[in-house]
């Protein structure tokens, strides 16, 4: 067991070694942004909105952000002029906010008309077009969904979305799920995306207030145009989870990534489109507004 377990984790470390990127001169500047699951029920807006000040990414990401939050964060607004709003007050929330123009975004309900995801298409000032996606799927829980249907179906929905969009990709959110998990790695070779965690680290973002008791269910995921010069996790404001900072680069001219990505094979192909029907006909039955009682 401990062989087994430890062949699947060592991936997740620095002693799996990966190949290291240099920055070339055809690439687009450094860009960054913050990924945070606010906790709907947390107050403690001003150290949020100090962690944005403290770090100023150009872009950042809340989820589980509802009315209150989306009100407590409008001085942020004056940094970062180009939103993108899900406001809803069943802890599945989301909101969007950009420093670098958005060109287009719109809203995904993949499986179920409360659980949305962002797609951002944004270009840079200095002519770098990528995309964005948010992602929040609903976890397996005594207190939340009775089955992984919902969360599996969401997020290899997404990835198929992923296939249809020939630019530079970020997927980043709260999973609910550990990236070896079997229906985060289907994700992974269903989208064709990297894992930038291989080789580098854990980045345990949940619970935020047990050390060691804490797991990486806050995940992100990036197309081989992306180059991740730098991803941790940042200090608590006052959430279960702990916000993650990403610093990354887009070159088109790079191929280098290439072999990072897996393919999915057929029979993964067809066990993913079963599962994203499976979860399209599960009954989440969530209530639409979540007291913290």
């Amino acid at each position: 067991m401990f062989v087994h377990h430890g062949f699947t984790l060592v991936k997740y470390t620095p002693l799996y070694r990966v190949k290291k990127y240099t920055q070339q001169y055809q690439s687009s500047e450094r860009l960054h942004f913050i990924s945070a699951n606010v906790y709907q029920f947390n107050k403690e807006y001003d150290r949020f909105i100090q962690l944005i000040e403290k770090y100023q990414p150009e872009m950042f990401l809340t989820m589980e952000s509802n009315g209150d939050w989306e009100k407590a964060i409008r001085p942020l607004e004056k940094d970062y002029p180009y939103q993108h709003k899900v406001t809803l007050e069943n802890t599945y929330g989301m909101h969007f906010y950009s420093k670098i123009e958005i060109k287009e975004s719109k809203t995904h309900y993949f499986v179920a008309d409360d659980i949305p995801s962002i797609e951002a298409h944004l270009k840079t000032k200095d002519g770098f077009s990528f995309v964005f996606f948010g992602v929040h799927p609903p976890p397996p829980s005594p207190t939340e969904e009775e089955t992984s249907k919902e969360r599996d179906g969401d997020l290899l929905s997404t990835a198929k979305r992923i296939l249809e969009i020939k630019k530079p990709i970020i997927v980043v959110g709260d999973f609910n799920n550990v990236a070896w998990s079997k229906s985060s790695i289907l994700f992974r070779k269903t989208s064709h995306l990297i894992d930038p965690r291989i080789g580098h680290s854990f980045v345990s973002t949940f619970h935020a207030k047990y050390r060691l008791l804490r797991f990486p269910i806050d995940l992100m995921f990036h197309s081989e145009d992306i180059f991740i010069q730098n991803l941790k996790t940042l200090e608590n404001f006052g959430s279960d989870h702990l916000p993650v900072y990403c610093e990354f680069f887009i070159d088109h001219e790079n191929e280098e990534q290439e072999e990072r990505i897996d393919h999915a094979t057929q029979e993964e192909k067809a066990e993913a489109e079963e599962m994203i029907e499976e979860g399209k006909e599960e009954d989440g039955n969530r209530d639409a507004v979540v007291t913290e009682d």
